[in-house]
């Protein structure tokens, strides 16, 4: 089943428990409220769902888990960020065995790549597979950056349907389009840059914050994109001091702490990680807590309909 990569795709968290195991009741609280909430598609075992760190076999459970909950309602995209093209390859398999609607890309872990082996890690794991692809292009975390011309020997792949755009650079959604029209899908991965980058012509938008605030993300999507400008640049402007806790080191545990804040998360991270302390932890605090305080009245989003993310 191909995926229509357009609308708000939440990175979801992983939810773990005091004993470091996965909380899959607390994520299915999660995950139906981000379906209530109208979001179009859901990303596990992205950066923000703390990949490295997730063993073979979590990751199954959690596909798994996921799609029986889903029950069809959105797509199911697994992240791949694997080291080695073999363990890629692995992977890729045995997700769409699971069951998962499709993959999100990410460039080989650890080794810097350079144009060349970058180009043919994608090409040999899309060949691999017909799940739709989605290339995660963020060269200021993972310091490779996939360019138009790389872009241009992708695209040669046709299940290479979309980019997760993080460059960080909005004008690089006009030189895609400019490039390649429609032929790949732009999605924003970048939660301070989504609004700007949806006016411009993104499809969608990768989310971070939408793990705490779906309903406010839903909205941003479906105002702007149904040219009720003002209406989500209001929303956008409050939820700005709070969307910034996503292109930080600590994104992991401060999205984490706004889960908490709107009832829908908690703070347990995996090791490395560590929960947040101290002025640190009361700082994020009062971001998320000034914000939810003026959480504000949302219009009837969700009678503006988005395109159906299935055909």
């Amino acid at each position: 089943m191909a995926i229509v990569w357009k609308g708000v795709f939440p990175a979801l968290t992983t939810k773990f428990t005091a004993k470091d195991e996965l909380d899959l009741s607390l994520f299915e609280k999660n995950l139906r409220f981000q379906i209530a909430s109208g979001v179009d598609g859901i990303i596990l075992g992205g950066s923000l769902g703390e990949a490295s760190v997730l063993t073979y076999a979590e990751k199954e459970r959690l596909v798994k888990f996921a799609i029986e909950k889903v029950d069809g309602a959105v797509p199911v995209v697994l992240n791949i960020a694997e080291s080695a093209t073999r363990e890629a390859l692995r992977l890729a398999a045995d997700a769409r065995t699971w069951g998962a609607d499709g993959l999100m890309l990410l460039p080989p872990m650890r080794y810097a790549a350079d144009d060349r082996e970058t180009v043919t890690y994608f090409k040999t794991v899309a060949d691999s597979t017909d799940l739709p692809i989605m290339i995660y292009n963020n060269p200021v975390d993972y310091k490779t950056m996939v360019t138009l011309d790389m872009f241009e020997e992708l695209i040669e792949c046709s299940n290479i349907e979309a980019v997760k755009e993080s460059t960080r650079d909005v004008t690089n959604v006009t030189r895609m389009i400019n490039r390649f029209g429609a032929r790949l899908k732009i999605l924003c991965g970048v939660d301070t840059l989504a609004m700007e980058e949806m006016l411009l012509g993104a499809d969608g938008w990768v989310a971070g914050l939408v793990c705490a605030f779906p309903a406010e993300t839903v909205a941003i999507y479906r105002l702007a994109k149904a040219g009720r400008i003002e209406e989500a640049l209001a929303i956008y402007r409050w939820f700005m001091p709070v969307l910034e806790l996503d292109i930080v080191p600590k994104l992991v545990q401060y999205i984490k702490l706004a889960e908490v804040q709107t009832g829908i998360g908690s703070e347990y991270v995996r090791a490395p990680r560590l929960a947040l302390v101290g002025k640190e932890r009361d700082r994020v605090l009062g971001i998320i807590g000034d914000c939810v305080a003026s959480r504000p009245s949302l219009p009837d989003y969700l009678s503006i309909l988005p395109e159906k993310n299935f055909v």
